[in-house]
Formats: structure tokens, sequence, C-alpha cells
């Protein structure tokens, strides 16, 4: 059996006091579902990756920046690291405030049909923010969920959404921080650095590959990614503020 390793955290990159932020923001939320969300508390940083409940999110949107784009479609799987809840999974497509682009359309394969009786996101805002309270969210490059889900949330309640995430393509980022940035003469040999996209990042670990830029199977798939990552790199007694953001 191979040697168990925790990758440190880069330099600069210690994430604040969850639990007392939380308490910090319960206190000044004024929407009553963001309220509860707080309320629920966070996961204490000691607390071993074994024992945390997490819920993989992701999101599909009509472009990547969260200022002029919007959200189209989300996916929430709740797991922990010996079982991913399925049955417990969360799809909702929702009707975006920015006007659907051929390019977006192509992405994801949400339509403009498939918009037609969509709810808004503000419709189904709460039951996101009750699947994730009390979890820690894993997904694959939070600025995508992160900038998204606060956008949204700053625009319909005037408020800002923050949450601790385990991200797993940075830890894949962690994992191979040499191979990423090969010297001049791995080059010349034609050594290409490492890709820590999803589904690349999969095929390392011998997972299988699934239909991409759907949030559904893309949140089962970052729950499926962390579950290797923990087993082949980290000790699953590893406290869960050496992992998240």
């Amino acid at each position: 059996m191979n040697a168990r390793r925790n990758p440190q955290r880069p330099p600069g990159q210690d994430s604040p006091n969850w639990q007392t932020f939380f308490a910090s923001l319960s206190q000044v939320a004024r929407d009553e579902d963001l309220q509860r969300f707080y309320q629920a508390g966070a996961v204490d940083a000691q607390t071993p990756i074994e024992e945390a409940p997490l819920v993989a999110l992701d999101l599909e949107t009509t472009g990547l920046d969260p200022k002029r784009d919007a959200i189209v479609s989300v996916g929430l799987v709740p797991f922990r690291l010996n079982r991913i809840r399925c049955a417990e999974a969360h799809y909702q497509v929702v009707k975006p405030l920015s006007e659907l682009t051929s390019e977006s359309v192509a992405f994801h394969r949400i339509t403009h049909s498939d918009l037609k009786q969509a709810p808004r996101l503000d419709s189904v805002l709460a039951e996101i923010l009750s699947v994730m309270a009390g979890r820690v969210a894993v997904v694959h490059f939070r600025g995508i969920e992160r900038g998204f889900l606060d956008e949204a949330v700053h625009y319909y309640l005037n408020e800002h959404l923050h949450f601790p995430v385990i991200d797993t393509m940075e830890l894949e980022a962690r994992l191979h921080r040499g191979d990423n940035s090969p010297g001049w003469f791995d080059r010349l040999r034609g050594r290409k650095p490492v890709s820590i996209r999803l589904a690349e990042s999969r095929l390392r670990y011998g997972l299988p590959l699934y239909q991409a830029h759907h949030a559904l199977t893309d949140a089962l798939a970052s729950a499926e990614l962390l579950q290797a990552q923990i087993a082949s790199h980290f000790d699953p007694g590893t406290p869960i503020g050496d992992l998240w953001d």
C-alpha cells in the first residue's frame, strides 16, 4: 500500500474561521432563508474529512462571468466519504437572467424550449440553501459555484452568500504542482502540463467518464473524484480545514 500524504495548502491561502464567520453572518442576514442557512452553522475545521457532511455542487451557466452571465441549472448531491446519497440528489433547470447564446447551448445543451416552464432561481433558492446548510460544498473550480451563487443572492436578495468549499481542482493542482509547469527541456521532449480538468482528473483515478457539462452528473463526478483523491493521497482523518477554502 502506498503511503498517504497530505499536500499542504499553498502559503497565503489560510481560510477564515467558518464557524465564527457563520455565527456573525446569521446575526446580520435579513432574508429568513439565508438566516437559517447561516444558523445551521459550519463544520468545525478540525473535523476529520471521513466524518464531515458534504454536498457536491455544480452549476451550468450561460458563460463564465458572474457579473454578465447567469445560472441555467443546479446539481446537488449530498454525500460522505464512504457513501454518495444519490436518492437525495437535486437537479433543477432555472430561467436565466441573461439570454442563452448558441455557444452556451452547444456547451450545456439546455435550450430555450427547456426553459419555457423553468422557474426563476429565486423561487428555488430556499431549497438550494436548505440542501447546502450544515454541509461543506465540494466543487471542481470554486470560481464558478461561489461566484455565480453569490451574484444571484446579491441580485435577488441584495445580500451576499459565503460558504466554505473543497475544490477538487485545487487539490489536483496541489498534487501535481511540479508537473503543471515543465521546464524548457521537458517541453522540448514533448512533455505537456498535467491537466486538472474534471474529466482528465477522474481518468487518473480510473473513474468512468460521464456526460460532461450536466449539473447533476458533474456534481456526482466531483463527489467521486474527492473520494478517490482522499483514498489515494490523504488520510481519512485529515482535518477538513486542511482541504477547504
